[in-house]
């Protein structure tokens, strides 16, 4: 796969982005990973926190440049981005992986070890990927209604969001593009989890609106709409992230995925 040209070196002697049609805030450019500084910049932040309306009006911009969107959590235990322990170098692409592959692996992992009480209606088989669901909204317009919703105190996930931007072919692929480790207890590629989001972006629209250390928050624009479609986007999530749905979660399956129905947001945490 031919890799994308980086339009975040520009930024070096061009701070304001001009050059490359954007209109800047004061922010900052990072490089920073686990093994030492990358050969390029990974993602720009902004060195103010974001606010409503703050996606929507840099969102377009960076699209114009070939950059993504991201909010990013200044404000954890953990720090910012430049303190997350990146490892770009060890993460292969999302497109070498499928989601239904991976998923089951993960899944059939979880039942060597014992599935936990609640999880039914499945078993120790992989259910399989739940169908896509109808839009109640354009996966863009969902990702501006979230990330102002993270941004205004509605959602407190975040405790400092800033808003990034980084070289991505798709939104899915943002993890991985910038050698997020927030799963590493749970998955050192995080490519084979960005193949679950590219999924999720075919089915349900989602777009990778938040990342903190180790949290992940992804706005959904066709999210299930009846109990029993929810169950199977469970069983998706349980696979996903065991860490949101088991032990930080409702009780039983049954019962988060009557929390996911019709909603617009998923977040994930990793311990």
């Amino acid at each position: 796969m031919a890799t994308l040209p980086n339009p975040l070196p520009g930024l070096t002697t061009d701070p304001s982005g001009r050059s490359l049609g954007l209109q800047l805030p004061p922010g900052r450019l990072i490089d920073a990973t686990d093994d030492g500084p990358w050969h390029e910049p990974l993602l720009w932040h902004a060195e103010k926190a974001a606010s409503p309306g703050t996606w929507q009006a840099m969102g377009g911009q960076a699209a114009r440049a070939g950059l993504l969107p991201v909010l990013v959590d200044l404000g954890g235990s953990q720090g910012g981005p430049a303190e997350w322990e990146l490892m770009p170098g060890e993460m292969s692409y999302p497109g070498d992986h499928d989601a239904d592959e991976v998923l089951a692996e993960y899944w059939e992992d979880a039942a060597e070890e014992e599935l936990p009480e609640g999880i039914e209606p499945f078993g120790p088989d992989w259910p399989g990927l739940a169908p896509a669901a109808s839009p109640t909204a354009t996966p863009d317009t969902r990702a501006a209604q979230i990330a102002d919703s993270l941004t205004d105190g509605t959602r407190a996930w975040l405790k400092e969001p800033h808003l990034a931007m980084v070289c991505a072919r798709r939104s899915a692929d943002i993890p991985a593009a910038i050698g997020w480790t927030g799963p590493l207890n749970h998955e050192n590629d995080v490519a084979r989890l960005c193949a679950v989001l590219r999924s999720w972006e075919d089915r349900f629209g989602i777009r990778v609106v938040a990342l903190g250390f180790d949290t992940l928050v992804v706005s959904v624009a066709a999210p299930p709409a009846t109990l029993a479609e929810a169950e199977r986007v469970a069983a998706e999530h349980f696979a996903f992230c065991p860490d949101t749905t088991a032990e930080n979660g409702p009780d039983t399956l049954r019962s988060y995925a009557g929390e996911l129905v019709d909603e617009p947001v998923w977040s994930f945490w990793w311990d």
